[in-house]
């Protein structure tokens, strides 16, 4: 079987990557906001639905909906791996992270990263120069730096936090599955055209869970904050499917692994200007440093030439 290849305008990928960082970045946020509210089936259907609606029309209004030859050509095996880990990544991180917090959740899935690029190297062929593997070390240990306090609460803690970790840490794995599954189907379907299919498939999974009637008694803002679950959902997620169309997905994970930063600088604003929403966190010395390793080592990675 002849494996996908980037088509090499790595400043697309770059750019979409870094959109798909601001995007998820935001995410956990206001997902802990919408959790308040909703229970987590029908947060996740409401992202999927929206999402294959909007798109579908998108793709309408252009003349680009997947057409029936390219359907056949397709691996209906390799859509459906993607379109159930995909669905099982999003409930595992929402339910963990109702158990824990923003940045715990953060801390967690950035194992999906580390996957996705191990499964770039091995499955895709990809290959890491010597200062490349350094800055996977570099951030590796920046990462166990800036979230010194939060790995230290994860070893201390018990009942639901614990059990929110280990859910968000398997949502981690299925999540580099579909992302893997994702970047192999690219050989004959457009990144457009996988998303479709994997929101209607995902939409259709948990439609039997969701509790419709509760979207009905929602405040404008909850509501607000549930529309921009479903657009995050559409936007990030196209940004990734195509970052992959143009560049390795060991270079997309590590670009991707800048979003825990996104998510730490702004719950620190949003719990000073709406402390109801986030609690504060406390950020030390060592942590910001680990923050510009971080940032170091995944650009060394990022940048680095094939």
């Amino acid at each position: 079987m002849s494996l996908h290849q980037s088509s090499g305008r790595w400043r697309l990928g770059l750019a979409l990557s870094l959109l798909t960082v601001l995007l998820w970045g935001i995410l956990p946020i206001a997902l802990a906001v919408t959790l308040q509210v909703l229970d987590v089936y029908t947060i996740i259907w409401f992202r999927f639905l929206v999402s294959f609606v909007l798109l579908g029309v998108y793709l309408g209004i252009r003349g680009k909906l997947p057409k029936l030859e390219q359907l056949r050509s397709a691996s209906w095996k390799l859509l459906a791996i993607a379109t159930l880990f995909l669905g099982i990544n999003y409930f595992l991180f929402t339910q963990g992270l109702a158990l824990t917090s923003p940045a715990n959740a953060e801390v967690l899935i950035q194992l999906s990263t580390l996957l996705l690029g191990f499964g770039g190297l091995v499955i895709f062929k990809e290959r890491y120069r010597l200062y490349q593997w350094i800055g996977v070390s570099v951030m590796i240990c920046g990462y166990v730096l800036f979230f010194r306090e939060q790995l230290t609460n994860l070893i201390t803690a018990h009942g639901t936090y614990i059990l929110g970790s280990v859910l968000i840490a398997l949502g981690a794995t299925s999540w580099a599955i579909y992302a893997l599954a994702q970047k192999q189907l690219l050989q004959s379907l457009s990144s457009a055209s996988i998303m479709l299919i994997i929101y209607g498939g995902c939409a259709l999974l948990f439609t039997p869970l969701a509790r419709v009637t509760s979207l009905f008694i929602l405040d404008r803002f909850h509501l607000g904050m549930l529309a921009f679950c479903a657009l995050n959902t559409l936007i990030a997620y196209g940004a990734f499917a195509e970052s992959l169309e143009h560049w390795e997905a060991s270079r997309v994970s590590a670009v991707i692994a800048l979003a825990p930063i996104v998510t730490l600088i702004l719950v620190a604003v949003v719990s000073v200007i709406a402390p109801n929403w986030i609690p504060a966190e406390q950020f030390s010395f060592i942590a910001i440093f680990g923050a510009g390793l971080v940032v170091t080592g995944s650009v060394a990675i990022a940048l680095g030439k094939s």
